[in-house]
């Protein structure tokens, strides 16, 4: 079917073009930035927990001219890069790099990518990015401190503490964000033009529709995040004003910015969550995608409602670049403007609502297999369904303003898309893996992981939005002891901290699972879970070229128990009706 050749030098196989290479090289990528990531997050609970103690075994090596207690600044440095680095580095990576260079050109019977030179150059930008982000914490001043938000004039002033480590950290989220330009296209172009024969758009399975959504908003929404980059990375280096306030500021007069005018600080608020919101479900699409063909394949039945949940998910597409206002609401916004955005991020949660209660329609009376691919499916269903109602609350003008910028958001946020990305990361590992690596990963390990991770995880975010529902504990804190009124919830914050160390200590059971069975695990079947999409009818692991003879789709992608699957209850898209 393809005329590609298997690579033979150490080199080829570095820089790779076959599509299923790349993945394994964003998927390592990206697991290595959720270690970095999640240790940032178990030291920014550490520090919140035990305040003004000497950081355990870091401490001293660090910080000896402070006894080993972490400084403040460093701690705005750890939950800046946690962010950018989760964001960036580890849920970009995998959800969208890994799951979808492997999945995209499988499911729909292609050999490879439109453009295999573009999706190498894809990966190494990306991984350029992480290099040049990590580089920043070893530059003098530090990495970046201003919050993941970079919220002028603390990010675009130098003067103020942020210095080259800020501008690295600009470059940083600048390459990561033209890996995704050059994927998006690859997907968008691979998905229109690339399908075999028979695979009509609405016999795609629902990640790759999932994988599109996402590359269309990366197309649309990157560009203006750049642009926004740009001028701050010019205002920082190259004395221009874009996002600095003129005459008159709070900065004017004998400040660092007196003689600057013309810029705007709110600027850039709009233009960087004209992009935030919408990249929210950048990351979140190839999720539901996911979770929708994992609950169909594991229940044994077809997706309940596959067109109404491809028309919400292109519905949220539309809607989601038009409500970024409610995460502005105190920026000083006409109340008027603010009841129009409340009125667009309630109306967002229809097609959302129509989705979920497909994914709760499809499991009804299935035939339930819990592997751990639909354990973790599951758990997206559950947290975020936590998420959207408690993403209702913020939509409300006057009660978003109480609660912004409180563990009450951090906690709805961590629950709508951390540990929904965080599950549905796991249900496609444990779900591809055999096709992607030849083995099979340890079924009771993997239940195992999803048991303590699940319980864990929901316990250290339900009780960031208990002690954040007051309205009083601002997530920016590094010390809330110094604050009589926060007293009260130090215990919470203790529990909490206790909680993410469990929970980071649960993922060493997934570290060794994986690298065993890469190493040592048990041989897979072509089909070890009996589903019906086109990847499962490629030889395991997939060769160069991926299918023998180019497959012709007869189905959908969800047929189970049908009339026409016969005695054996299901068949691939690619077997003719028997």
């Amino acid at each position: 079917m393809s005329d590609h050749h298997a690579p033979q030098s150490l080199l080829s196989r570095v820089f790779s073009t076959d599509h299923k290479v790349i993945a394994r090289q964003y998927l390592y990528l990206g697991l290595v930035g959720l270690l970095v990531a999640g240790l940032f997050a178990l030291m920014i609970r550490w520090q919140l927990a035990y305040p003004g103690d000497a950081f355990p075994i870091l401490g001293n090596l660090f910080w000896g001219e402070t006894n080993g207690v972490m400084p403040p600044e460093f701690y705005n440095m750890l939950f800046t890069m946690h962010g950018a680095m989760m964001v960036f580095f580890a849920i970009t990576p995998i959800v969208i790099g890994a799951f979808g260079n492997f999945a995209i050109p499988l499911q729909l019977g292609a050999d490879d990518m439109a453009f295999p030179v573009v999706n190498m150059l894809s990966f190494w930008v990306m991984f350029l990015g992480a290099v040049i982000m990590t580089i920043s914490f070893f530059v003098p001043g530090g990495a970046a401190g201003g919050g993941w938000t970079a919220y002028p004039p603390l990010s675009g002033v130098a003067n103020y503490g942020v210095g080259h480590g800020a501008s690295l950290w600009l470059l940083g989220i600048a390459f990561a964000g033209t890996s995704s330009l050059l994927g998006a296209v690859n997907y968008v172009v691979t998905t229109l033009n690339m399908r075999c024969a028979g695979m009509t758009l609405m016999r795609m399975p629902l990640a790759v529709w999932g994988l599109f959504c996402t590359s269309v908003l990366n197309l649309l929404w990157v560009p203006v995040v750049a642009a926004a980059l740009f001028m701050m990375f010019m205002d920082r280096t190259a004395g221009t004003a874009f996002f600095l306030a003129g005459p008159g500021s709070l900065f004017a007069e004998g400040g660092a910015l007196a003689g600057q005018s013309g810029g705007q600080p709110l600027l850039f608020q709009h233009l960087f969550w004209g992009f935030g919101h919408p990249e929210v479900y950048i990351l979140i699409f190839p999720v539901w995608g996911l979770v929708g063909d994992l609950l169909s394949t594991f229940s044994r039945k077809p997706a309940f409602g596959y067109k109404a949940t491809v028309l919400s998910m292109i519905t949220i597409l539309f809607l989601s670049q038009i409500v970024w206002g409610h995460h502005m609401f105190t920026s000083g916004m006409s109340p008027l403007l603010g009841t129009a955005f409340t009125f667009l991020t309630i109306t967002i949660s229809v097609p959302t609502a129509i989705f979920f209660l497909n994914w709760l329609c499809t499991i009804w009376r299935g035939s339930l297999r819990f592997t751990p691919p639909m354990l973790f499916a599951l758990g997206v269903v559950f947290v975020f369904g936590i998420g959207g109602l408690t993403g209702l609350f913020l939509a409300l003008q006057a009660l978003d303003i109480w609660l912004h910028d409180t563990y009450f958001v951090v906690g709805h946020f961590h629950f709508t898309l951390a540990a929904s990305v965080f599950f549905g990361t796991f249900a496609g590992v444990y779900y591809w893996f055999p096709k992607m690596f030849g083995k099979r990963m340890n079924q009771s390990l993997g239940k195992w992981h999803f048991y303590l991770s699940f319980v864990s995880l929901t316990f250290v975010f339900f009780m960031m939005m208990y002690i954040g529902a007051t309205g009083a504990h601002p997530r920016r804190i590094a010390d809330p002891t110094v604050y009589n009124f926060l007293g009260p919830f130090q215990d919470a914050n203790v529990l909490i901290g206790w909680g993410a160390q469990f929970l980071g200590v649960v993922q060493l059971i997934f570290v060794w699972n994986f690298f065993t069975s890469i190493r040592s695990g048990e041989p897979a079947s072509d089909n070890p879970w009996e589903a019906s999409s086109l990847e499962w009818v490629a030889p395991t692991p997939p060769p160069h070229g991926n299918f023998p003879v180019a497959p012709t789709v007869h189905r959908g992608p969800h047929e189970y128990n049908a009339p026409e699957t016969g005695e054996r209850g299901w068949l691939t898209q690619a077997e003719p009706s028997a």
